[in-house]
C-alpha cells in the first residue's frame, strides 16, 4: 500500500510540474507576444502607452471675424475668463505665499457679490471635499476684463482664472440675421460653431484649424522635465467682409424702427441692393434679436428662408415677359373691375367698380388685377409667363451666401391659377429674388448674380483669398423693354392718382410698383378678408436717371392694412441716402438732371478742366494749387450726373487735408483715400468732427480719424 501510495504522489508530483512548465510556457509565449505585436485584442499597444504617458493640450484656433464693407467689425473674439478655485493644502508649498483657498468664509464673503451669488452658495462650491480644484458654475464663466480685475484686486490666495474666447456682436441686432451667431461645440468652450447667417454658411472658413501641445506627463500629470514637446500651431480663422454697408444698413433699421413707434406688424423687412453690381448694401427684418443674447423669436430669415405671396409687385415681371415676347401694346384698353374666368369665377380689381375703359399702360399705374389677365387671356399662355418668371430667378435659389433659402414655387396650370400668378396670387418669392429681378431694369437688360460677400483675407498674411464682384447672368429684357418699364414705374409713383403717389419725392427720382396680397387661410382654402389681413410691399429703383439701388420692402399685417410704414420708411431710406452718396434730393426737377460719362483729366491742365465742367454744369472741387491733373474722382469712364461732384487733385506738392464736415462717409473715404491718407471711422452717417484740422499740409503716413453721426441735418 505505501508503494501505491509513493507512485500516486510521484504522479501528482509530475503532473504539478508539468502543469506549471505548461504555464511557465504560456506566460513566456504571452510576454513574446506583447512584445512583438502591435495590437492585442483590437487595441494598439503603442497608443495605449502613449495616451498613458503623452498628454496633448489643445490650442484653440481664433475664429475670424466679419466686416461690413466700410471695415466696421460685425463679429469679433474677445477674451473671456473662467475662475477657479484650489483647495489641496498640499498646492501650497510656502506658508508665506499660499497657493490655496485659506480662508473659505472670507473668500465667500468677498467673492459673492462680484459674481452675483448669495455667500452661502460660493461657499458650498469652496466646500467641497477631496477635489483639487472646484468652479463657480454659471456665474463663475464668460467673466469679463473688468470682472477679473475686481477679483484680482480683492488679492485672495488661492483664486486663478482660465482664459478662453467668446464671440461678440459689438452692434447688437444690427443685421443679425445676416450675421448669425456661435454657439460652443461639445468638444470645447472655445470652440464654436456657426449657427444661421454668415456664421453658419462660412463655419468652415471663419473657424480655422486648432493647434496641439503634446508632451510626457508623471503619474500627477505634470510635464516631466527634460522630455520633447510637440508644438503644432493654431490656423487662424480667416476675415469675412461683407457688402453691407454700415451706413445704409442703420438707415433701413433706423426706418423700421421709426415706424415701430406708430403701427404695429407681424413682420416688416427691408432690402437694397446696389443696382450696378449686385451687392447687397443693406438687409433687415422686423422683430430682430441681438445674437450676443439669442432672444429670437423667428429662426427663418425672411430675406432667404420664408417665402411669401408678393402680390401687385409681380405685375412688373409680368409686363416685362409681354414686352418681350413683342406682346404688348400699351395703347390697346379692356374694361376694368372684374373679370369672370371660364369656370365663372370673378376675379376683381382693388377697385371693383373700375375705371372704366382704360388702357393696359394706365392698367399697371393703377395696378389693374383684370388688366394683368386680359393680357395673359389675349396674348400670352402659362409656360410663356412660368419660362419669363424663371428667366428672371422666381422658383429658384439665387446661390446668396446664406443657409437655407427657399426658392420658393411657380406652381400654376389651371385658368385661375395662371390669372393669379400673373398679379402675384399662387406663387411664392423671397426678397432677395425681388431685387435681383430688378437688376435688368438698371443695367439694360442683363440680369446680375447678387452677392453678400465681398471678400475673404487671410489675416495672417493679408492675402485675398477671394473676392467677388459684379456677375452678369444674362441678357433676359431689350432696351426697349427696360425705357418702357422705367416709363411705366416712373407714372405709377409719379402719375397724378396713381397706385405708387404714396411713395413720390419731390424730385421724381424714386420709381417703383406697390404690391397688396391676400394672406392665405392656412386652416382652409381661400384668403383671409380681414382689413390688416395683407402683406403690403414696394419695390423701387434710385435715382431713375442714374440708378444706385433696388428697394424692395415689405409687411405682414400692417395696422388697419395701412402702405404708410412702407412708403414713410422707403422715403426716409432714399431721403438719408442721398445725402450719403453726397447728391441730396432737392427741389430738382427730374428732367434737369444729366447724365454724364466721367472723361480722363489726367494730365490736362487745371484751368481748361474746369472751363469743360462749368459747361457741363458738373460741380468739381480742385485740391491743389498745381496746373495740372494727376489724379480725379470718379475714374474715367464712370456715369454721374449733375447733381454729383468731380474731385481734381492737382500736382502741387503741398497738399491739405480738407474741411470734411458734413459728409457722408462714402464721399469722405473716396476723397481723403485720393489725397493718401489713411482714413479710420468711428460711428456710422455723416461727419461732425475730424482729428486733423482743415488746412493742415498733409505728410506721408498721416492718419484722419472721423466722427461720424447716424443722423445729419435731415431737415
Amino acid at each position: 500500500m505505501k508503494k501505491k501510495k509513493r507512485k500516486n504522489n510521484i504522479r501528482y508530483s509530475r503532473l504539478v510540474i508539468l502543469g506549471s512548465l505548461l504555464l511557465f510556457c504560456i506566460m513566456i509565449g504571452r510576454v513574446i507576444q506583447l512584445g512583438l505585436s502591435k495590437k492585442i485584442d483590437g487595441i494598439d499597444l503603442a497608443t495605449l502607452a502613449s495616451k498613458r504617458t503623452t498628454r496633448t493640450d489643445v490650442i484653440t484656433a481664433l475664429r475670424g471675424n466679419i466686416y461690413s464693407s466700410n471695415g466696421d467689425v460685425l463679429a469679433q473674439n474677445v477674451s473671456s475668463y473662467k475662475l477657479i478655485a484650489y483647495l489641496d493644502p498640499k498646492r501650497t508649498t510656502n506658508p508665506k505665499k499660499p497657493q490655496h483657498v485659506v480662508d473659505k468664509e472670507d473668500t465667500a464673503l468677498k467673492l459673492a457679490p462680484i459674481l452675483g451669488m448669495e455667500k452661502d452658495e460660493v461657499l458650498s462650491f469652496l466646500s467641497k471635499e477631496g477635489v483639487y480644484q472646484t468652479e463657480f458654475g454659471t456665474n463663475g464663466k464668460n467673466l469679463n476684463e473688468l470682472v477679473k480685475k475686481q477679483i484680482e484686486d480683492l488679492n485672495l490666495p488661492g483664486l486663478d482664472f482660465i482664459e478662453s474666447y467668446r464671440r461678440y456682436y459689438p452692434k447688437g441686432n444690427f443685421a443679425s440675421y445676416t450675421i448669425g451667431y456661435t454657439k460652443p461645440t461639445s468638444d470645447s468652450d472655445d470652440t464654436m460653431k456657426g449657427e444661421m447667417g454668415i456664421e453658419k454658411q462660412y463655419n468652415e472658413i471663419l473657424k480655422g484649424e486648432n493647434g496641439s501641445v503634446s508632451y510626457q506627463k508623471d503619474l500627477k500629470g505634470y510635464k516631466i522635465a527634460n522630455t520633447p514637446v510637440v508644438t503644432v500651431d493654431a490656423v487662424q480663422g480667416k476675415d469675412v467682409y461683407l457688402t453691407i454697408d454700415s451706413s445704409i444698413q442703420f438707415f433701413i433699421e433706423q426706418a423700421i424702427n421709426n415706424q415701430d413707434k406708430s403701427y404695429d406688424w407681424d413682420w416688416f423687412t427691408i432690402t437694397l441692393l446696389d443696382a450696378k453690381t449686385g451687392a447687397v448694401l443693406g438687409t433687415s427684418s422686423s422683430p430682430s434679436f441681438d445674437p450676443n443674447l439669442r432672444n429670437i423669436s423667428n429662426y427663418l430669415d425672411l430675406f432667404v428662408s420664408s417665402p411669401y405671396e408678393p402680390g401687385s409687385t409681380m405685375k412688373t415681371f409680368t409686363y416685362m415677359c409681354a414686352l418681350e415676347n413683342g406682346v404688348y401694346n400699351g395703347g390697346e384698353t379692356y374694361k376694368s373691375g372684374v373679370f369672370v374666368t371660364s369656370d365663372g369665377t370673378e376675379i376683381g380689381d382693388w377697385n371693383r367698380n373700375g375705371w372704366g375703359y382704360i388702357t393696359f399702360d394706365k392698367g399697371y399705374a393703377m395696378s389693374s388685377n383684370v388688366g394683368v389677365i386680359n393680357m395673359i387671356n389675349r396674348y400670352m399662355s402659362s409656360s410663356m409667363l412660368r419660362q419669363c418668371f424663371k428667366t428672371y430667378g422666381f422658383g429658384r435659389r439665387t446661390g446668396i451666401e446664406l443657409p437655407n433659402e427657399s426658392k420658393g414655387h411657380l406652381d400654376f396650370k389651371y385658368e385661375t391659377e395662371i390669372y393669379n400668378a400673373g398679379f402675384g396670387q399662387g406663387i411664392t418669392t423671397t426678397p432677395i429674388q425681388n431685387v435681383k429681378a430688378l437688376t435688368p431694369l438698371t443695367n439694360d437688360g442683363m440680369i446680375l448674380e447678387p452677392y453678400l460677400v465681398s471678400k475673404i483675407v487671410n489675416p495672417t498674411t493679408g492675402e485675398v483669398v477671394l473676392e467677388n464682384s459684379r456677375e452678369e447672368i444674362e441678357r433676359v429684357a431689350s432696351t426697349q423693354t427696360v425705357l418702357k418699364m422705367i416709363q411705366l414705374m416712373d407714372d405709377c409713383v409719379n402719375g397724378i392718382g396713381n397706385t405708387g403717389s404714396g411713395y413720390r419725392i419731390e424730385s421724381g427720382e424714386l420709381i417703383g410698383k406697390t404690391g397688396t396680397a391676400q394672406i392665405a387661410n392656412e386652416n382652409g382654402g381661400g384668403y383671409l378678408s380681414g382689413q390688416a389681413d395683407i402683406i403690403s410691399s414696394f419695390s423701387g429703383i434710385y435715382p431713375k436717371s442714374n440708378p444706385q439701388v433696388i428697394i424692395y420692402a415689405s409687411v405682414k399685417r400692417p395696422s388697419g392694412g395701412s402702405q404708410k410704414p412702407v412708403s414713410n420708411a422707403v422715403k426716409e431710406i432714399v431721403q438719408n441716402i442721398s445725402k450719403y452718396y453726397g447728391n441730396p434730393d432737392s427741389n430738382t426737377n427730374s428732367l434737369n438732371i444729366v447724365d454724364y460719362k466721367v472723361d480722363s483729366f489726367s494730365n490736362k491742365k487745371v484751368d481748361n478742366v474746369k472751363v469743360h465742367l462749368d459747361s457741363l454744369g458738373i460741380k468739381y472741387v480742385v485740391l491743389g494749387n498745381g496746373s495740372k491733373i494727376v489724379r480725379q474722382s470718379p475714374n474715367p469712364g464712370e456715369v454721374i450726373t449733375n447733381n454729383d461732384t468731380v474731385y481734381l487733385i492737382s500736382n502741387d506738392s503741398n497738399f491739405v487735408v480738407p474741411d470734411v464736415y458734413g459728409m457722408s462717409s462714402k464721399v469722405c473715404r473716396d476723397l481723403l483715400q485720393k489725397l493718401g491718407l489713411k482714413v479710420n471711422f468711428e460711428g456710422v452717417g455723416y461727419v461732425t468732427s475730424q482729428s486733423v484740422p482743415a488746412g493742415t499740409v498733409i505728410t506721408p503716413g498721416m492718419e484722419v480719424n472721423i466722427s461720424l453721426a447716424p443722423k445729419y441735418s435731415l431737415e
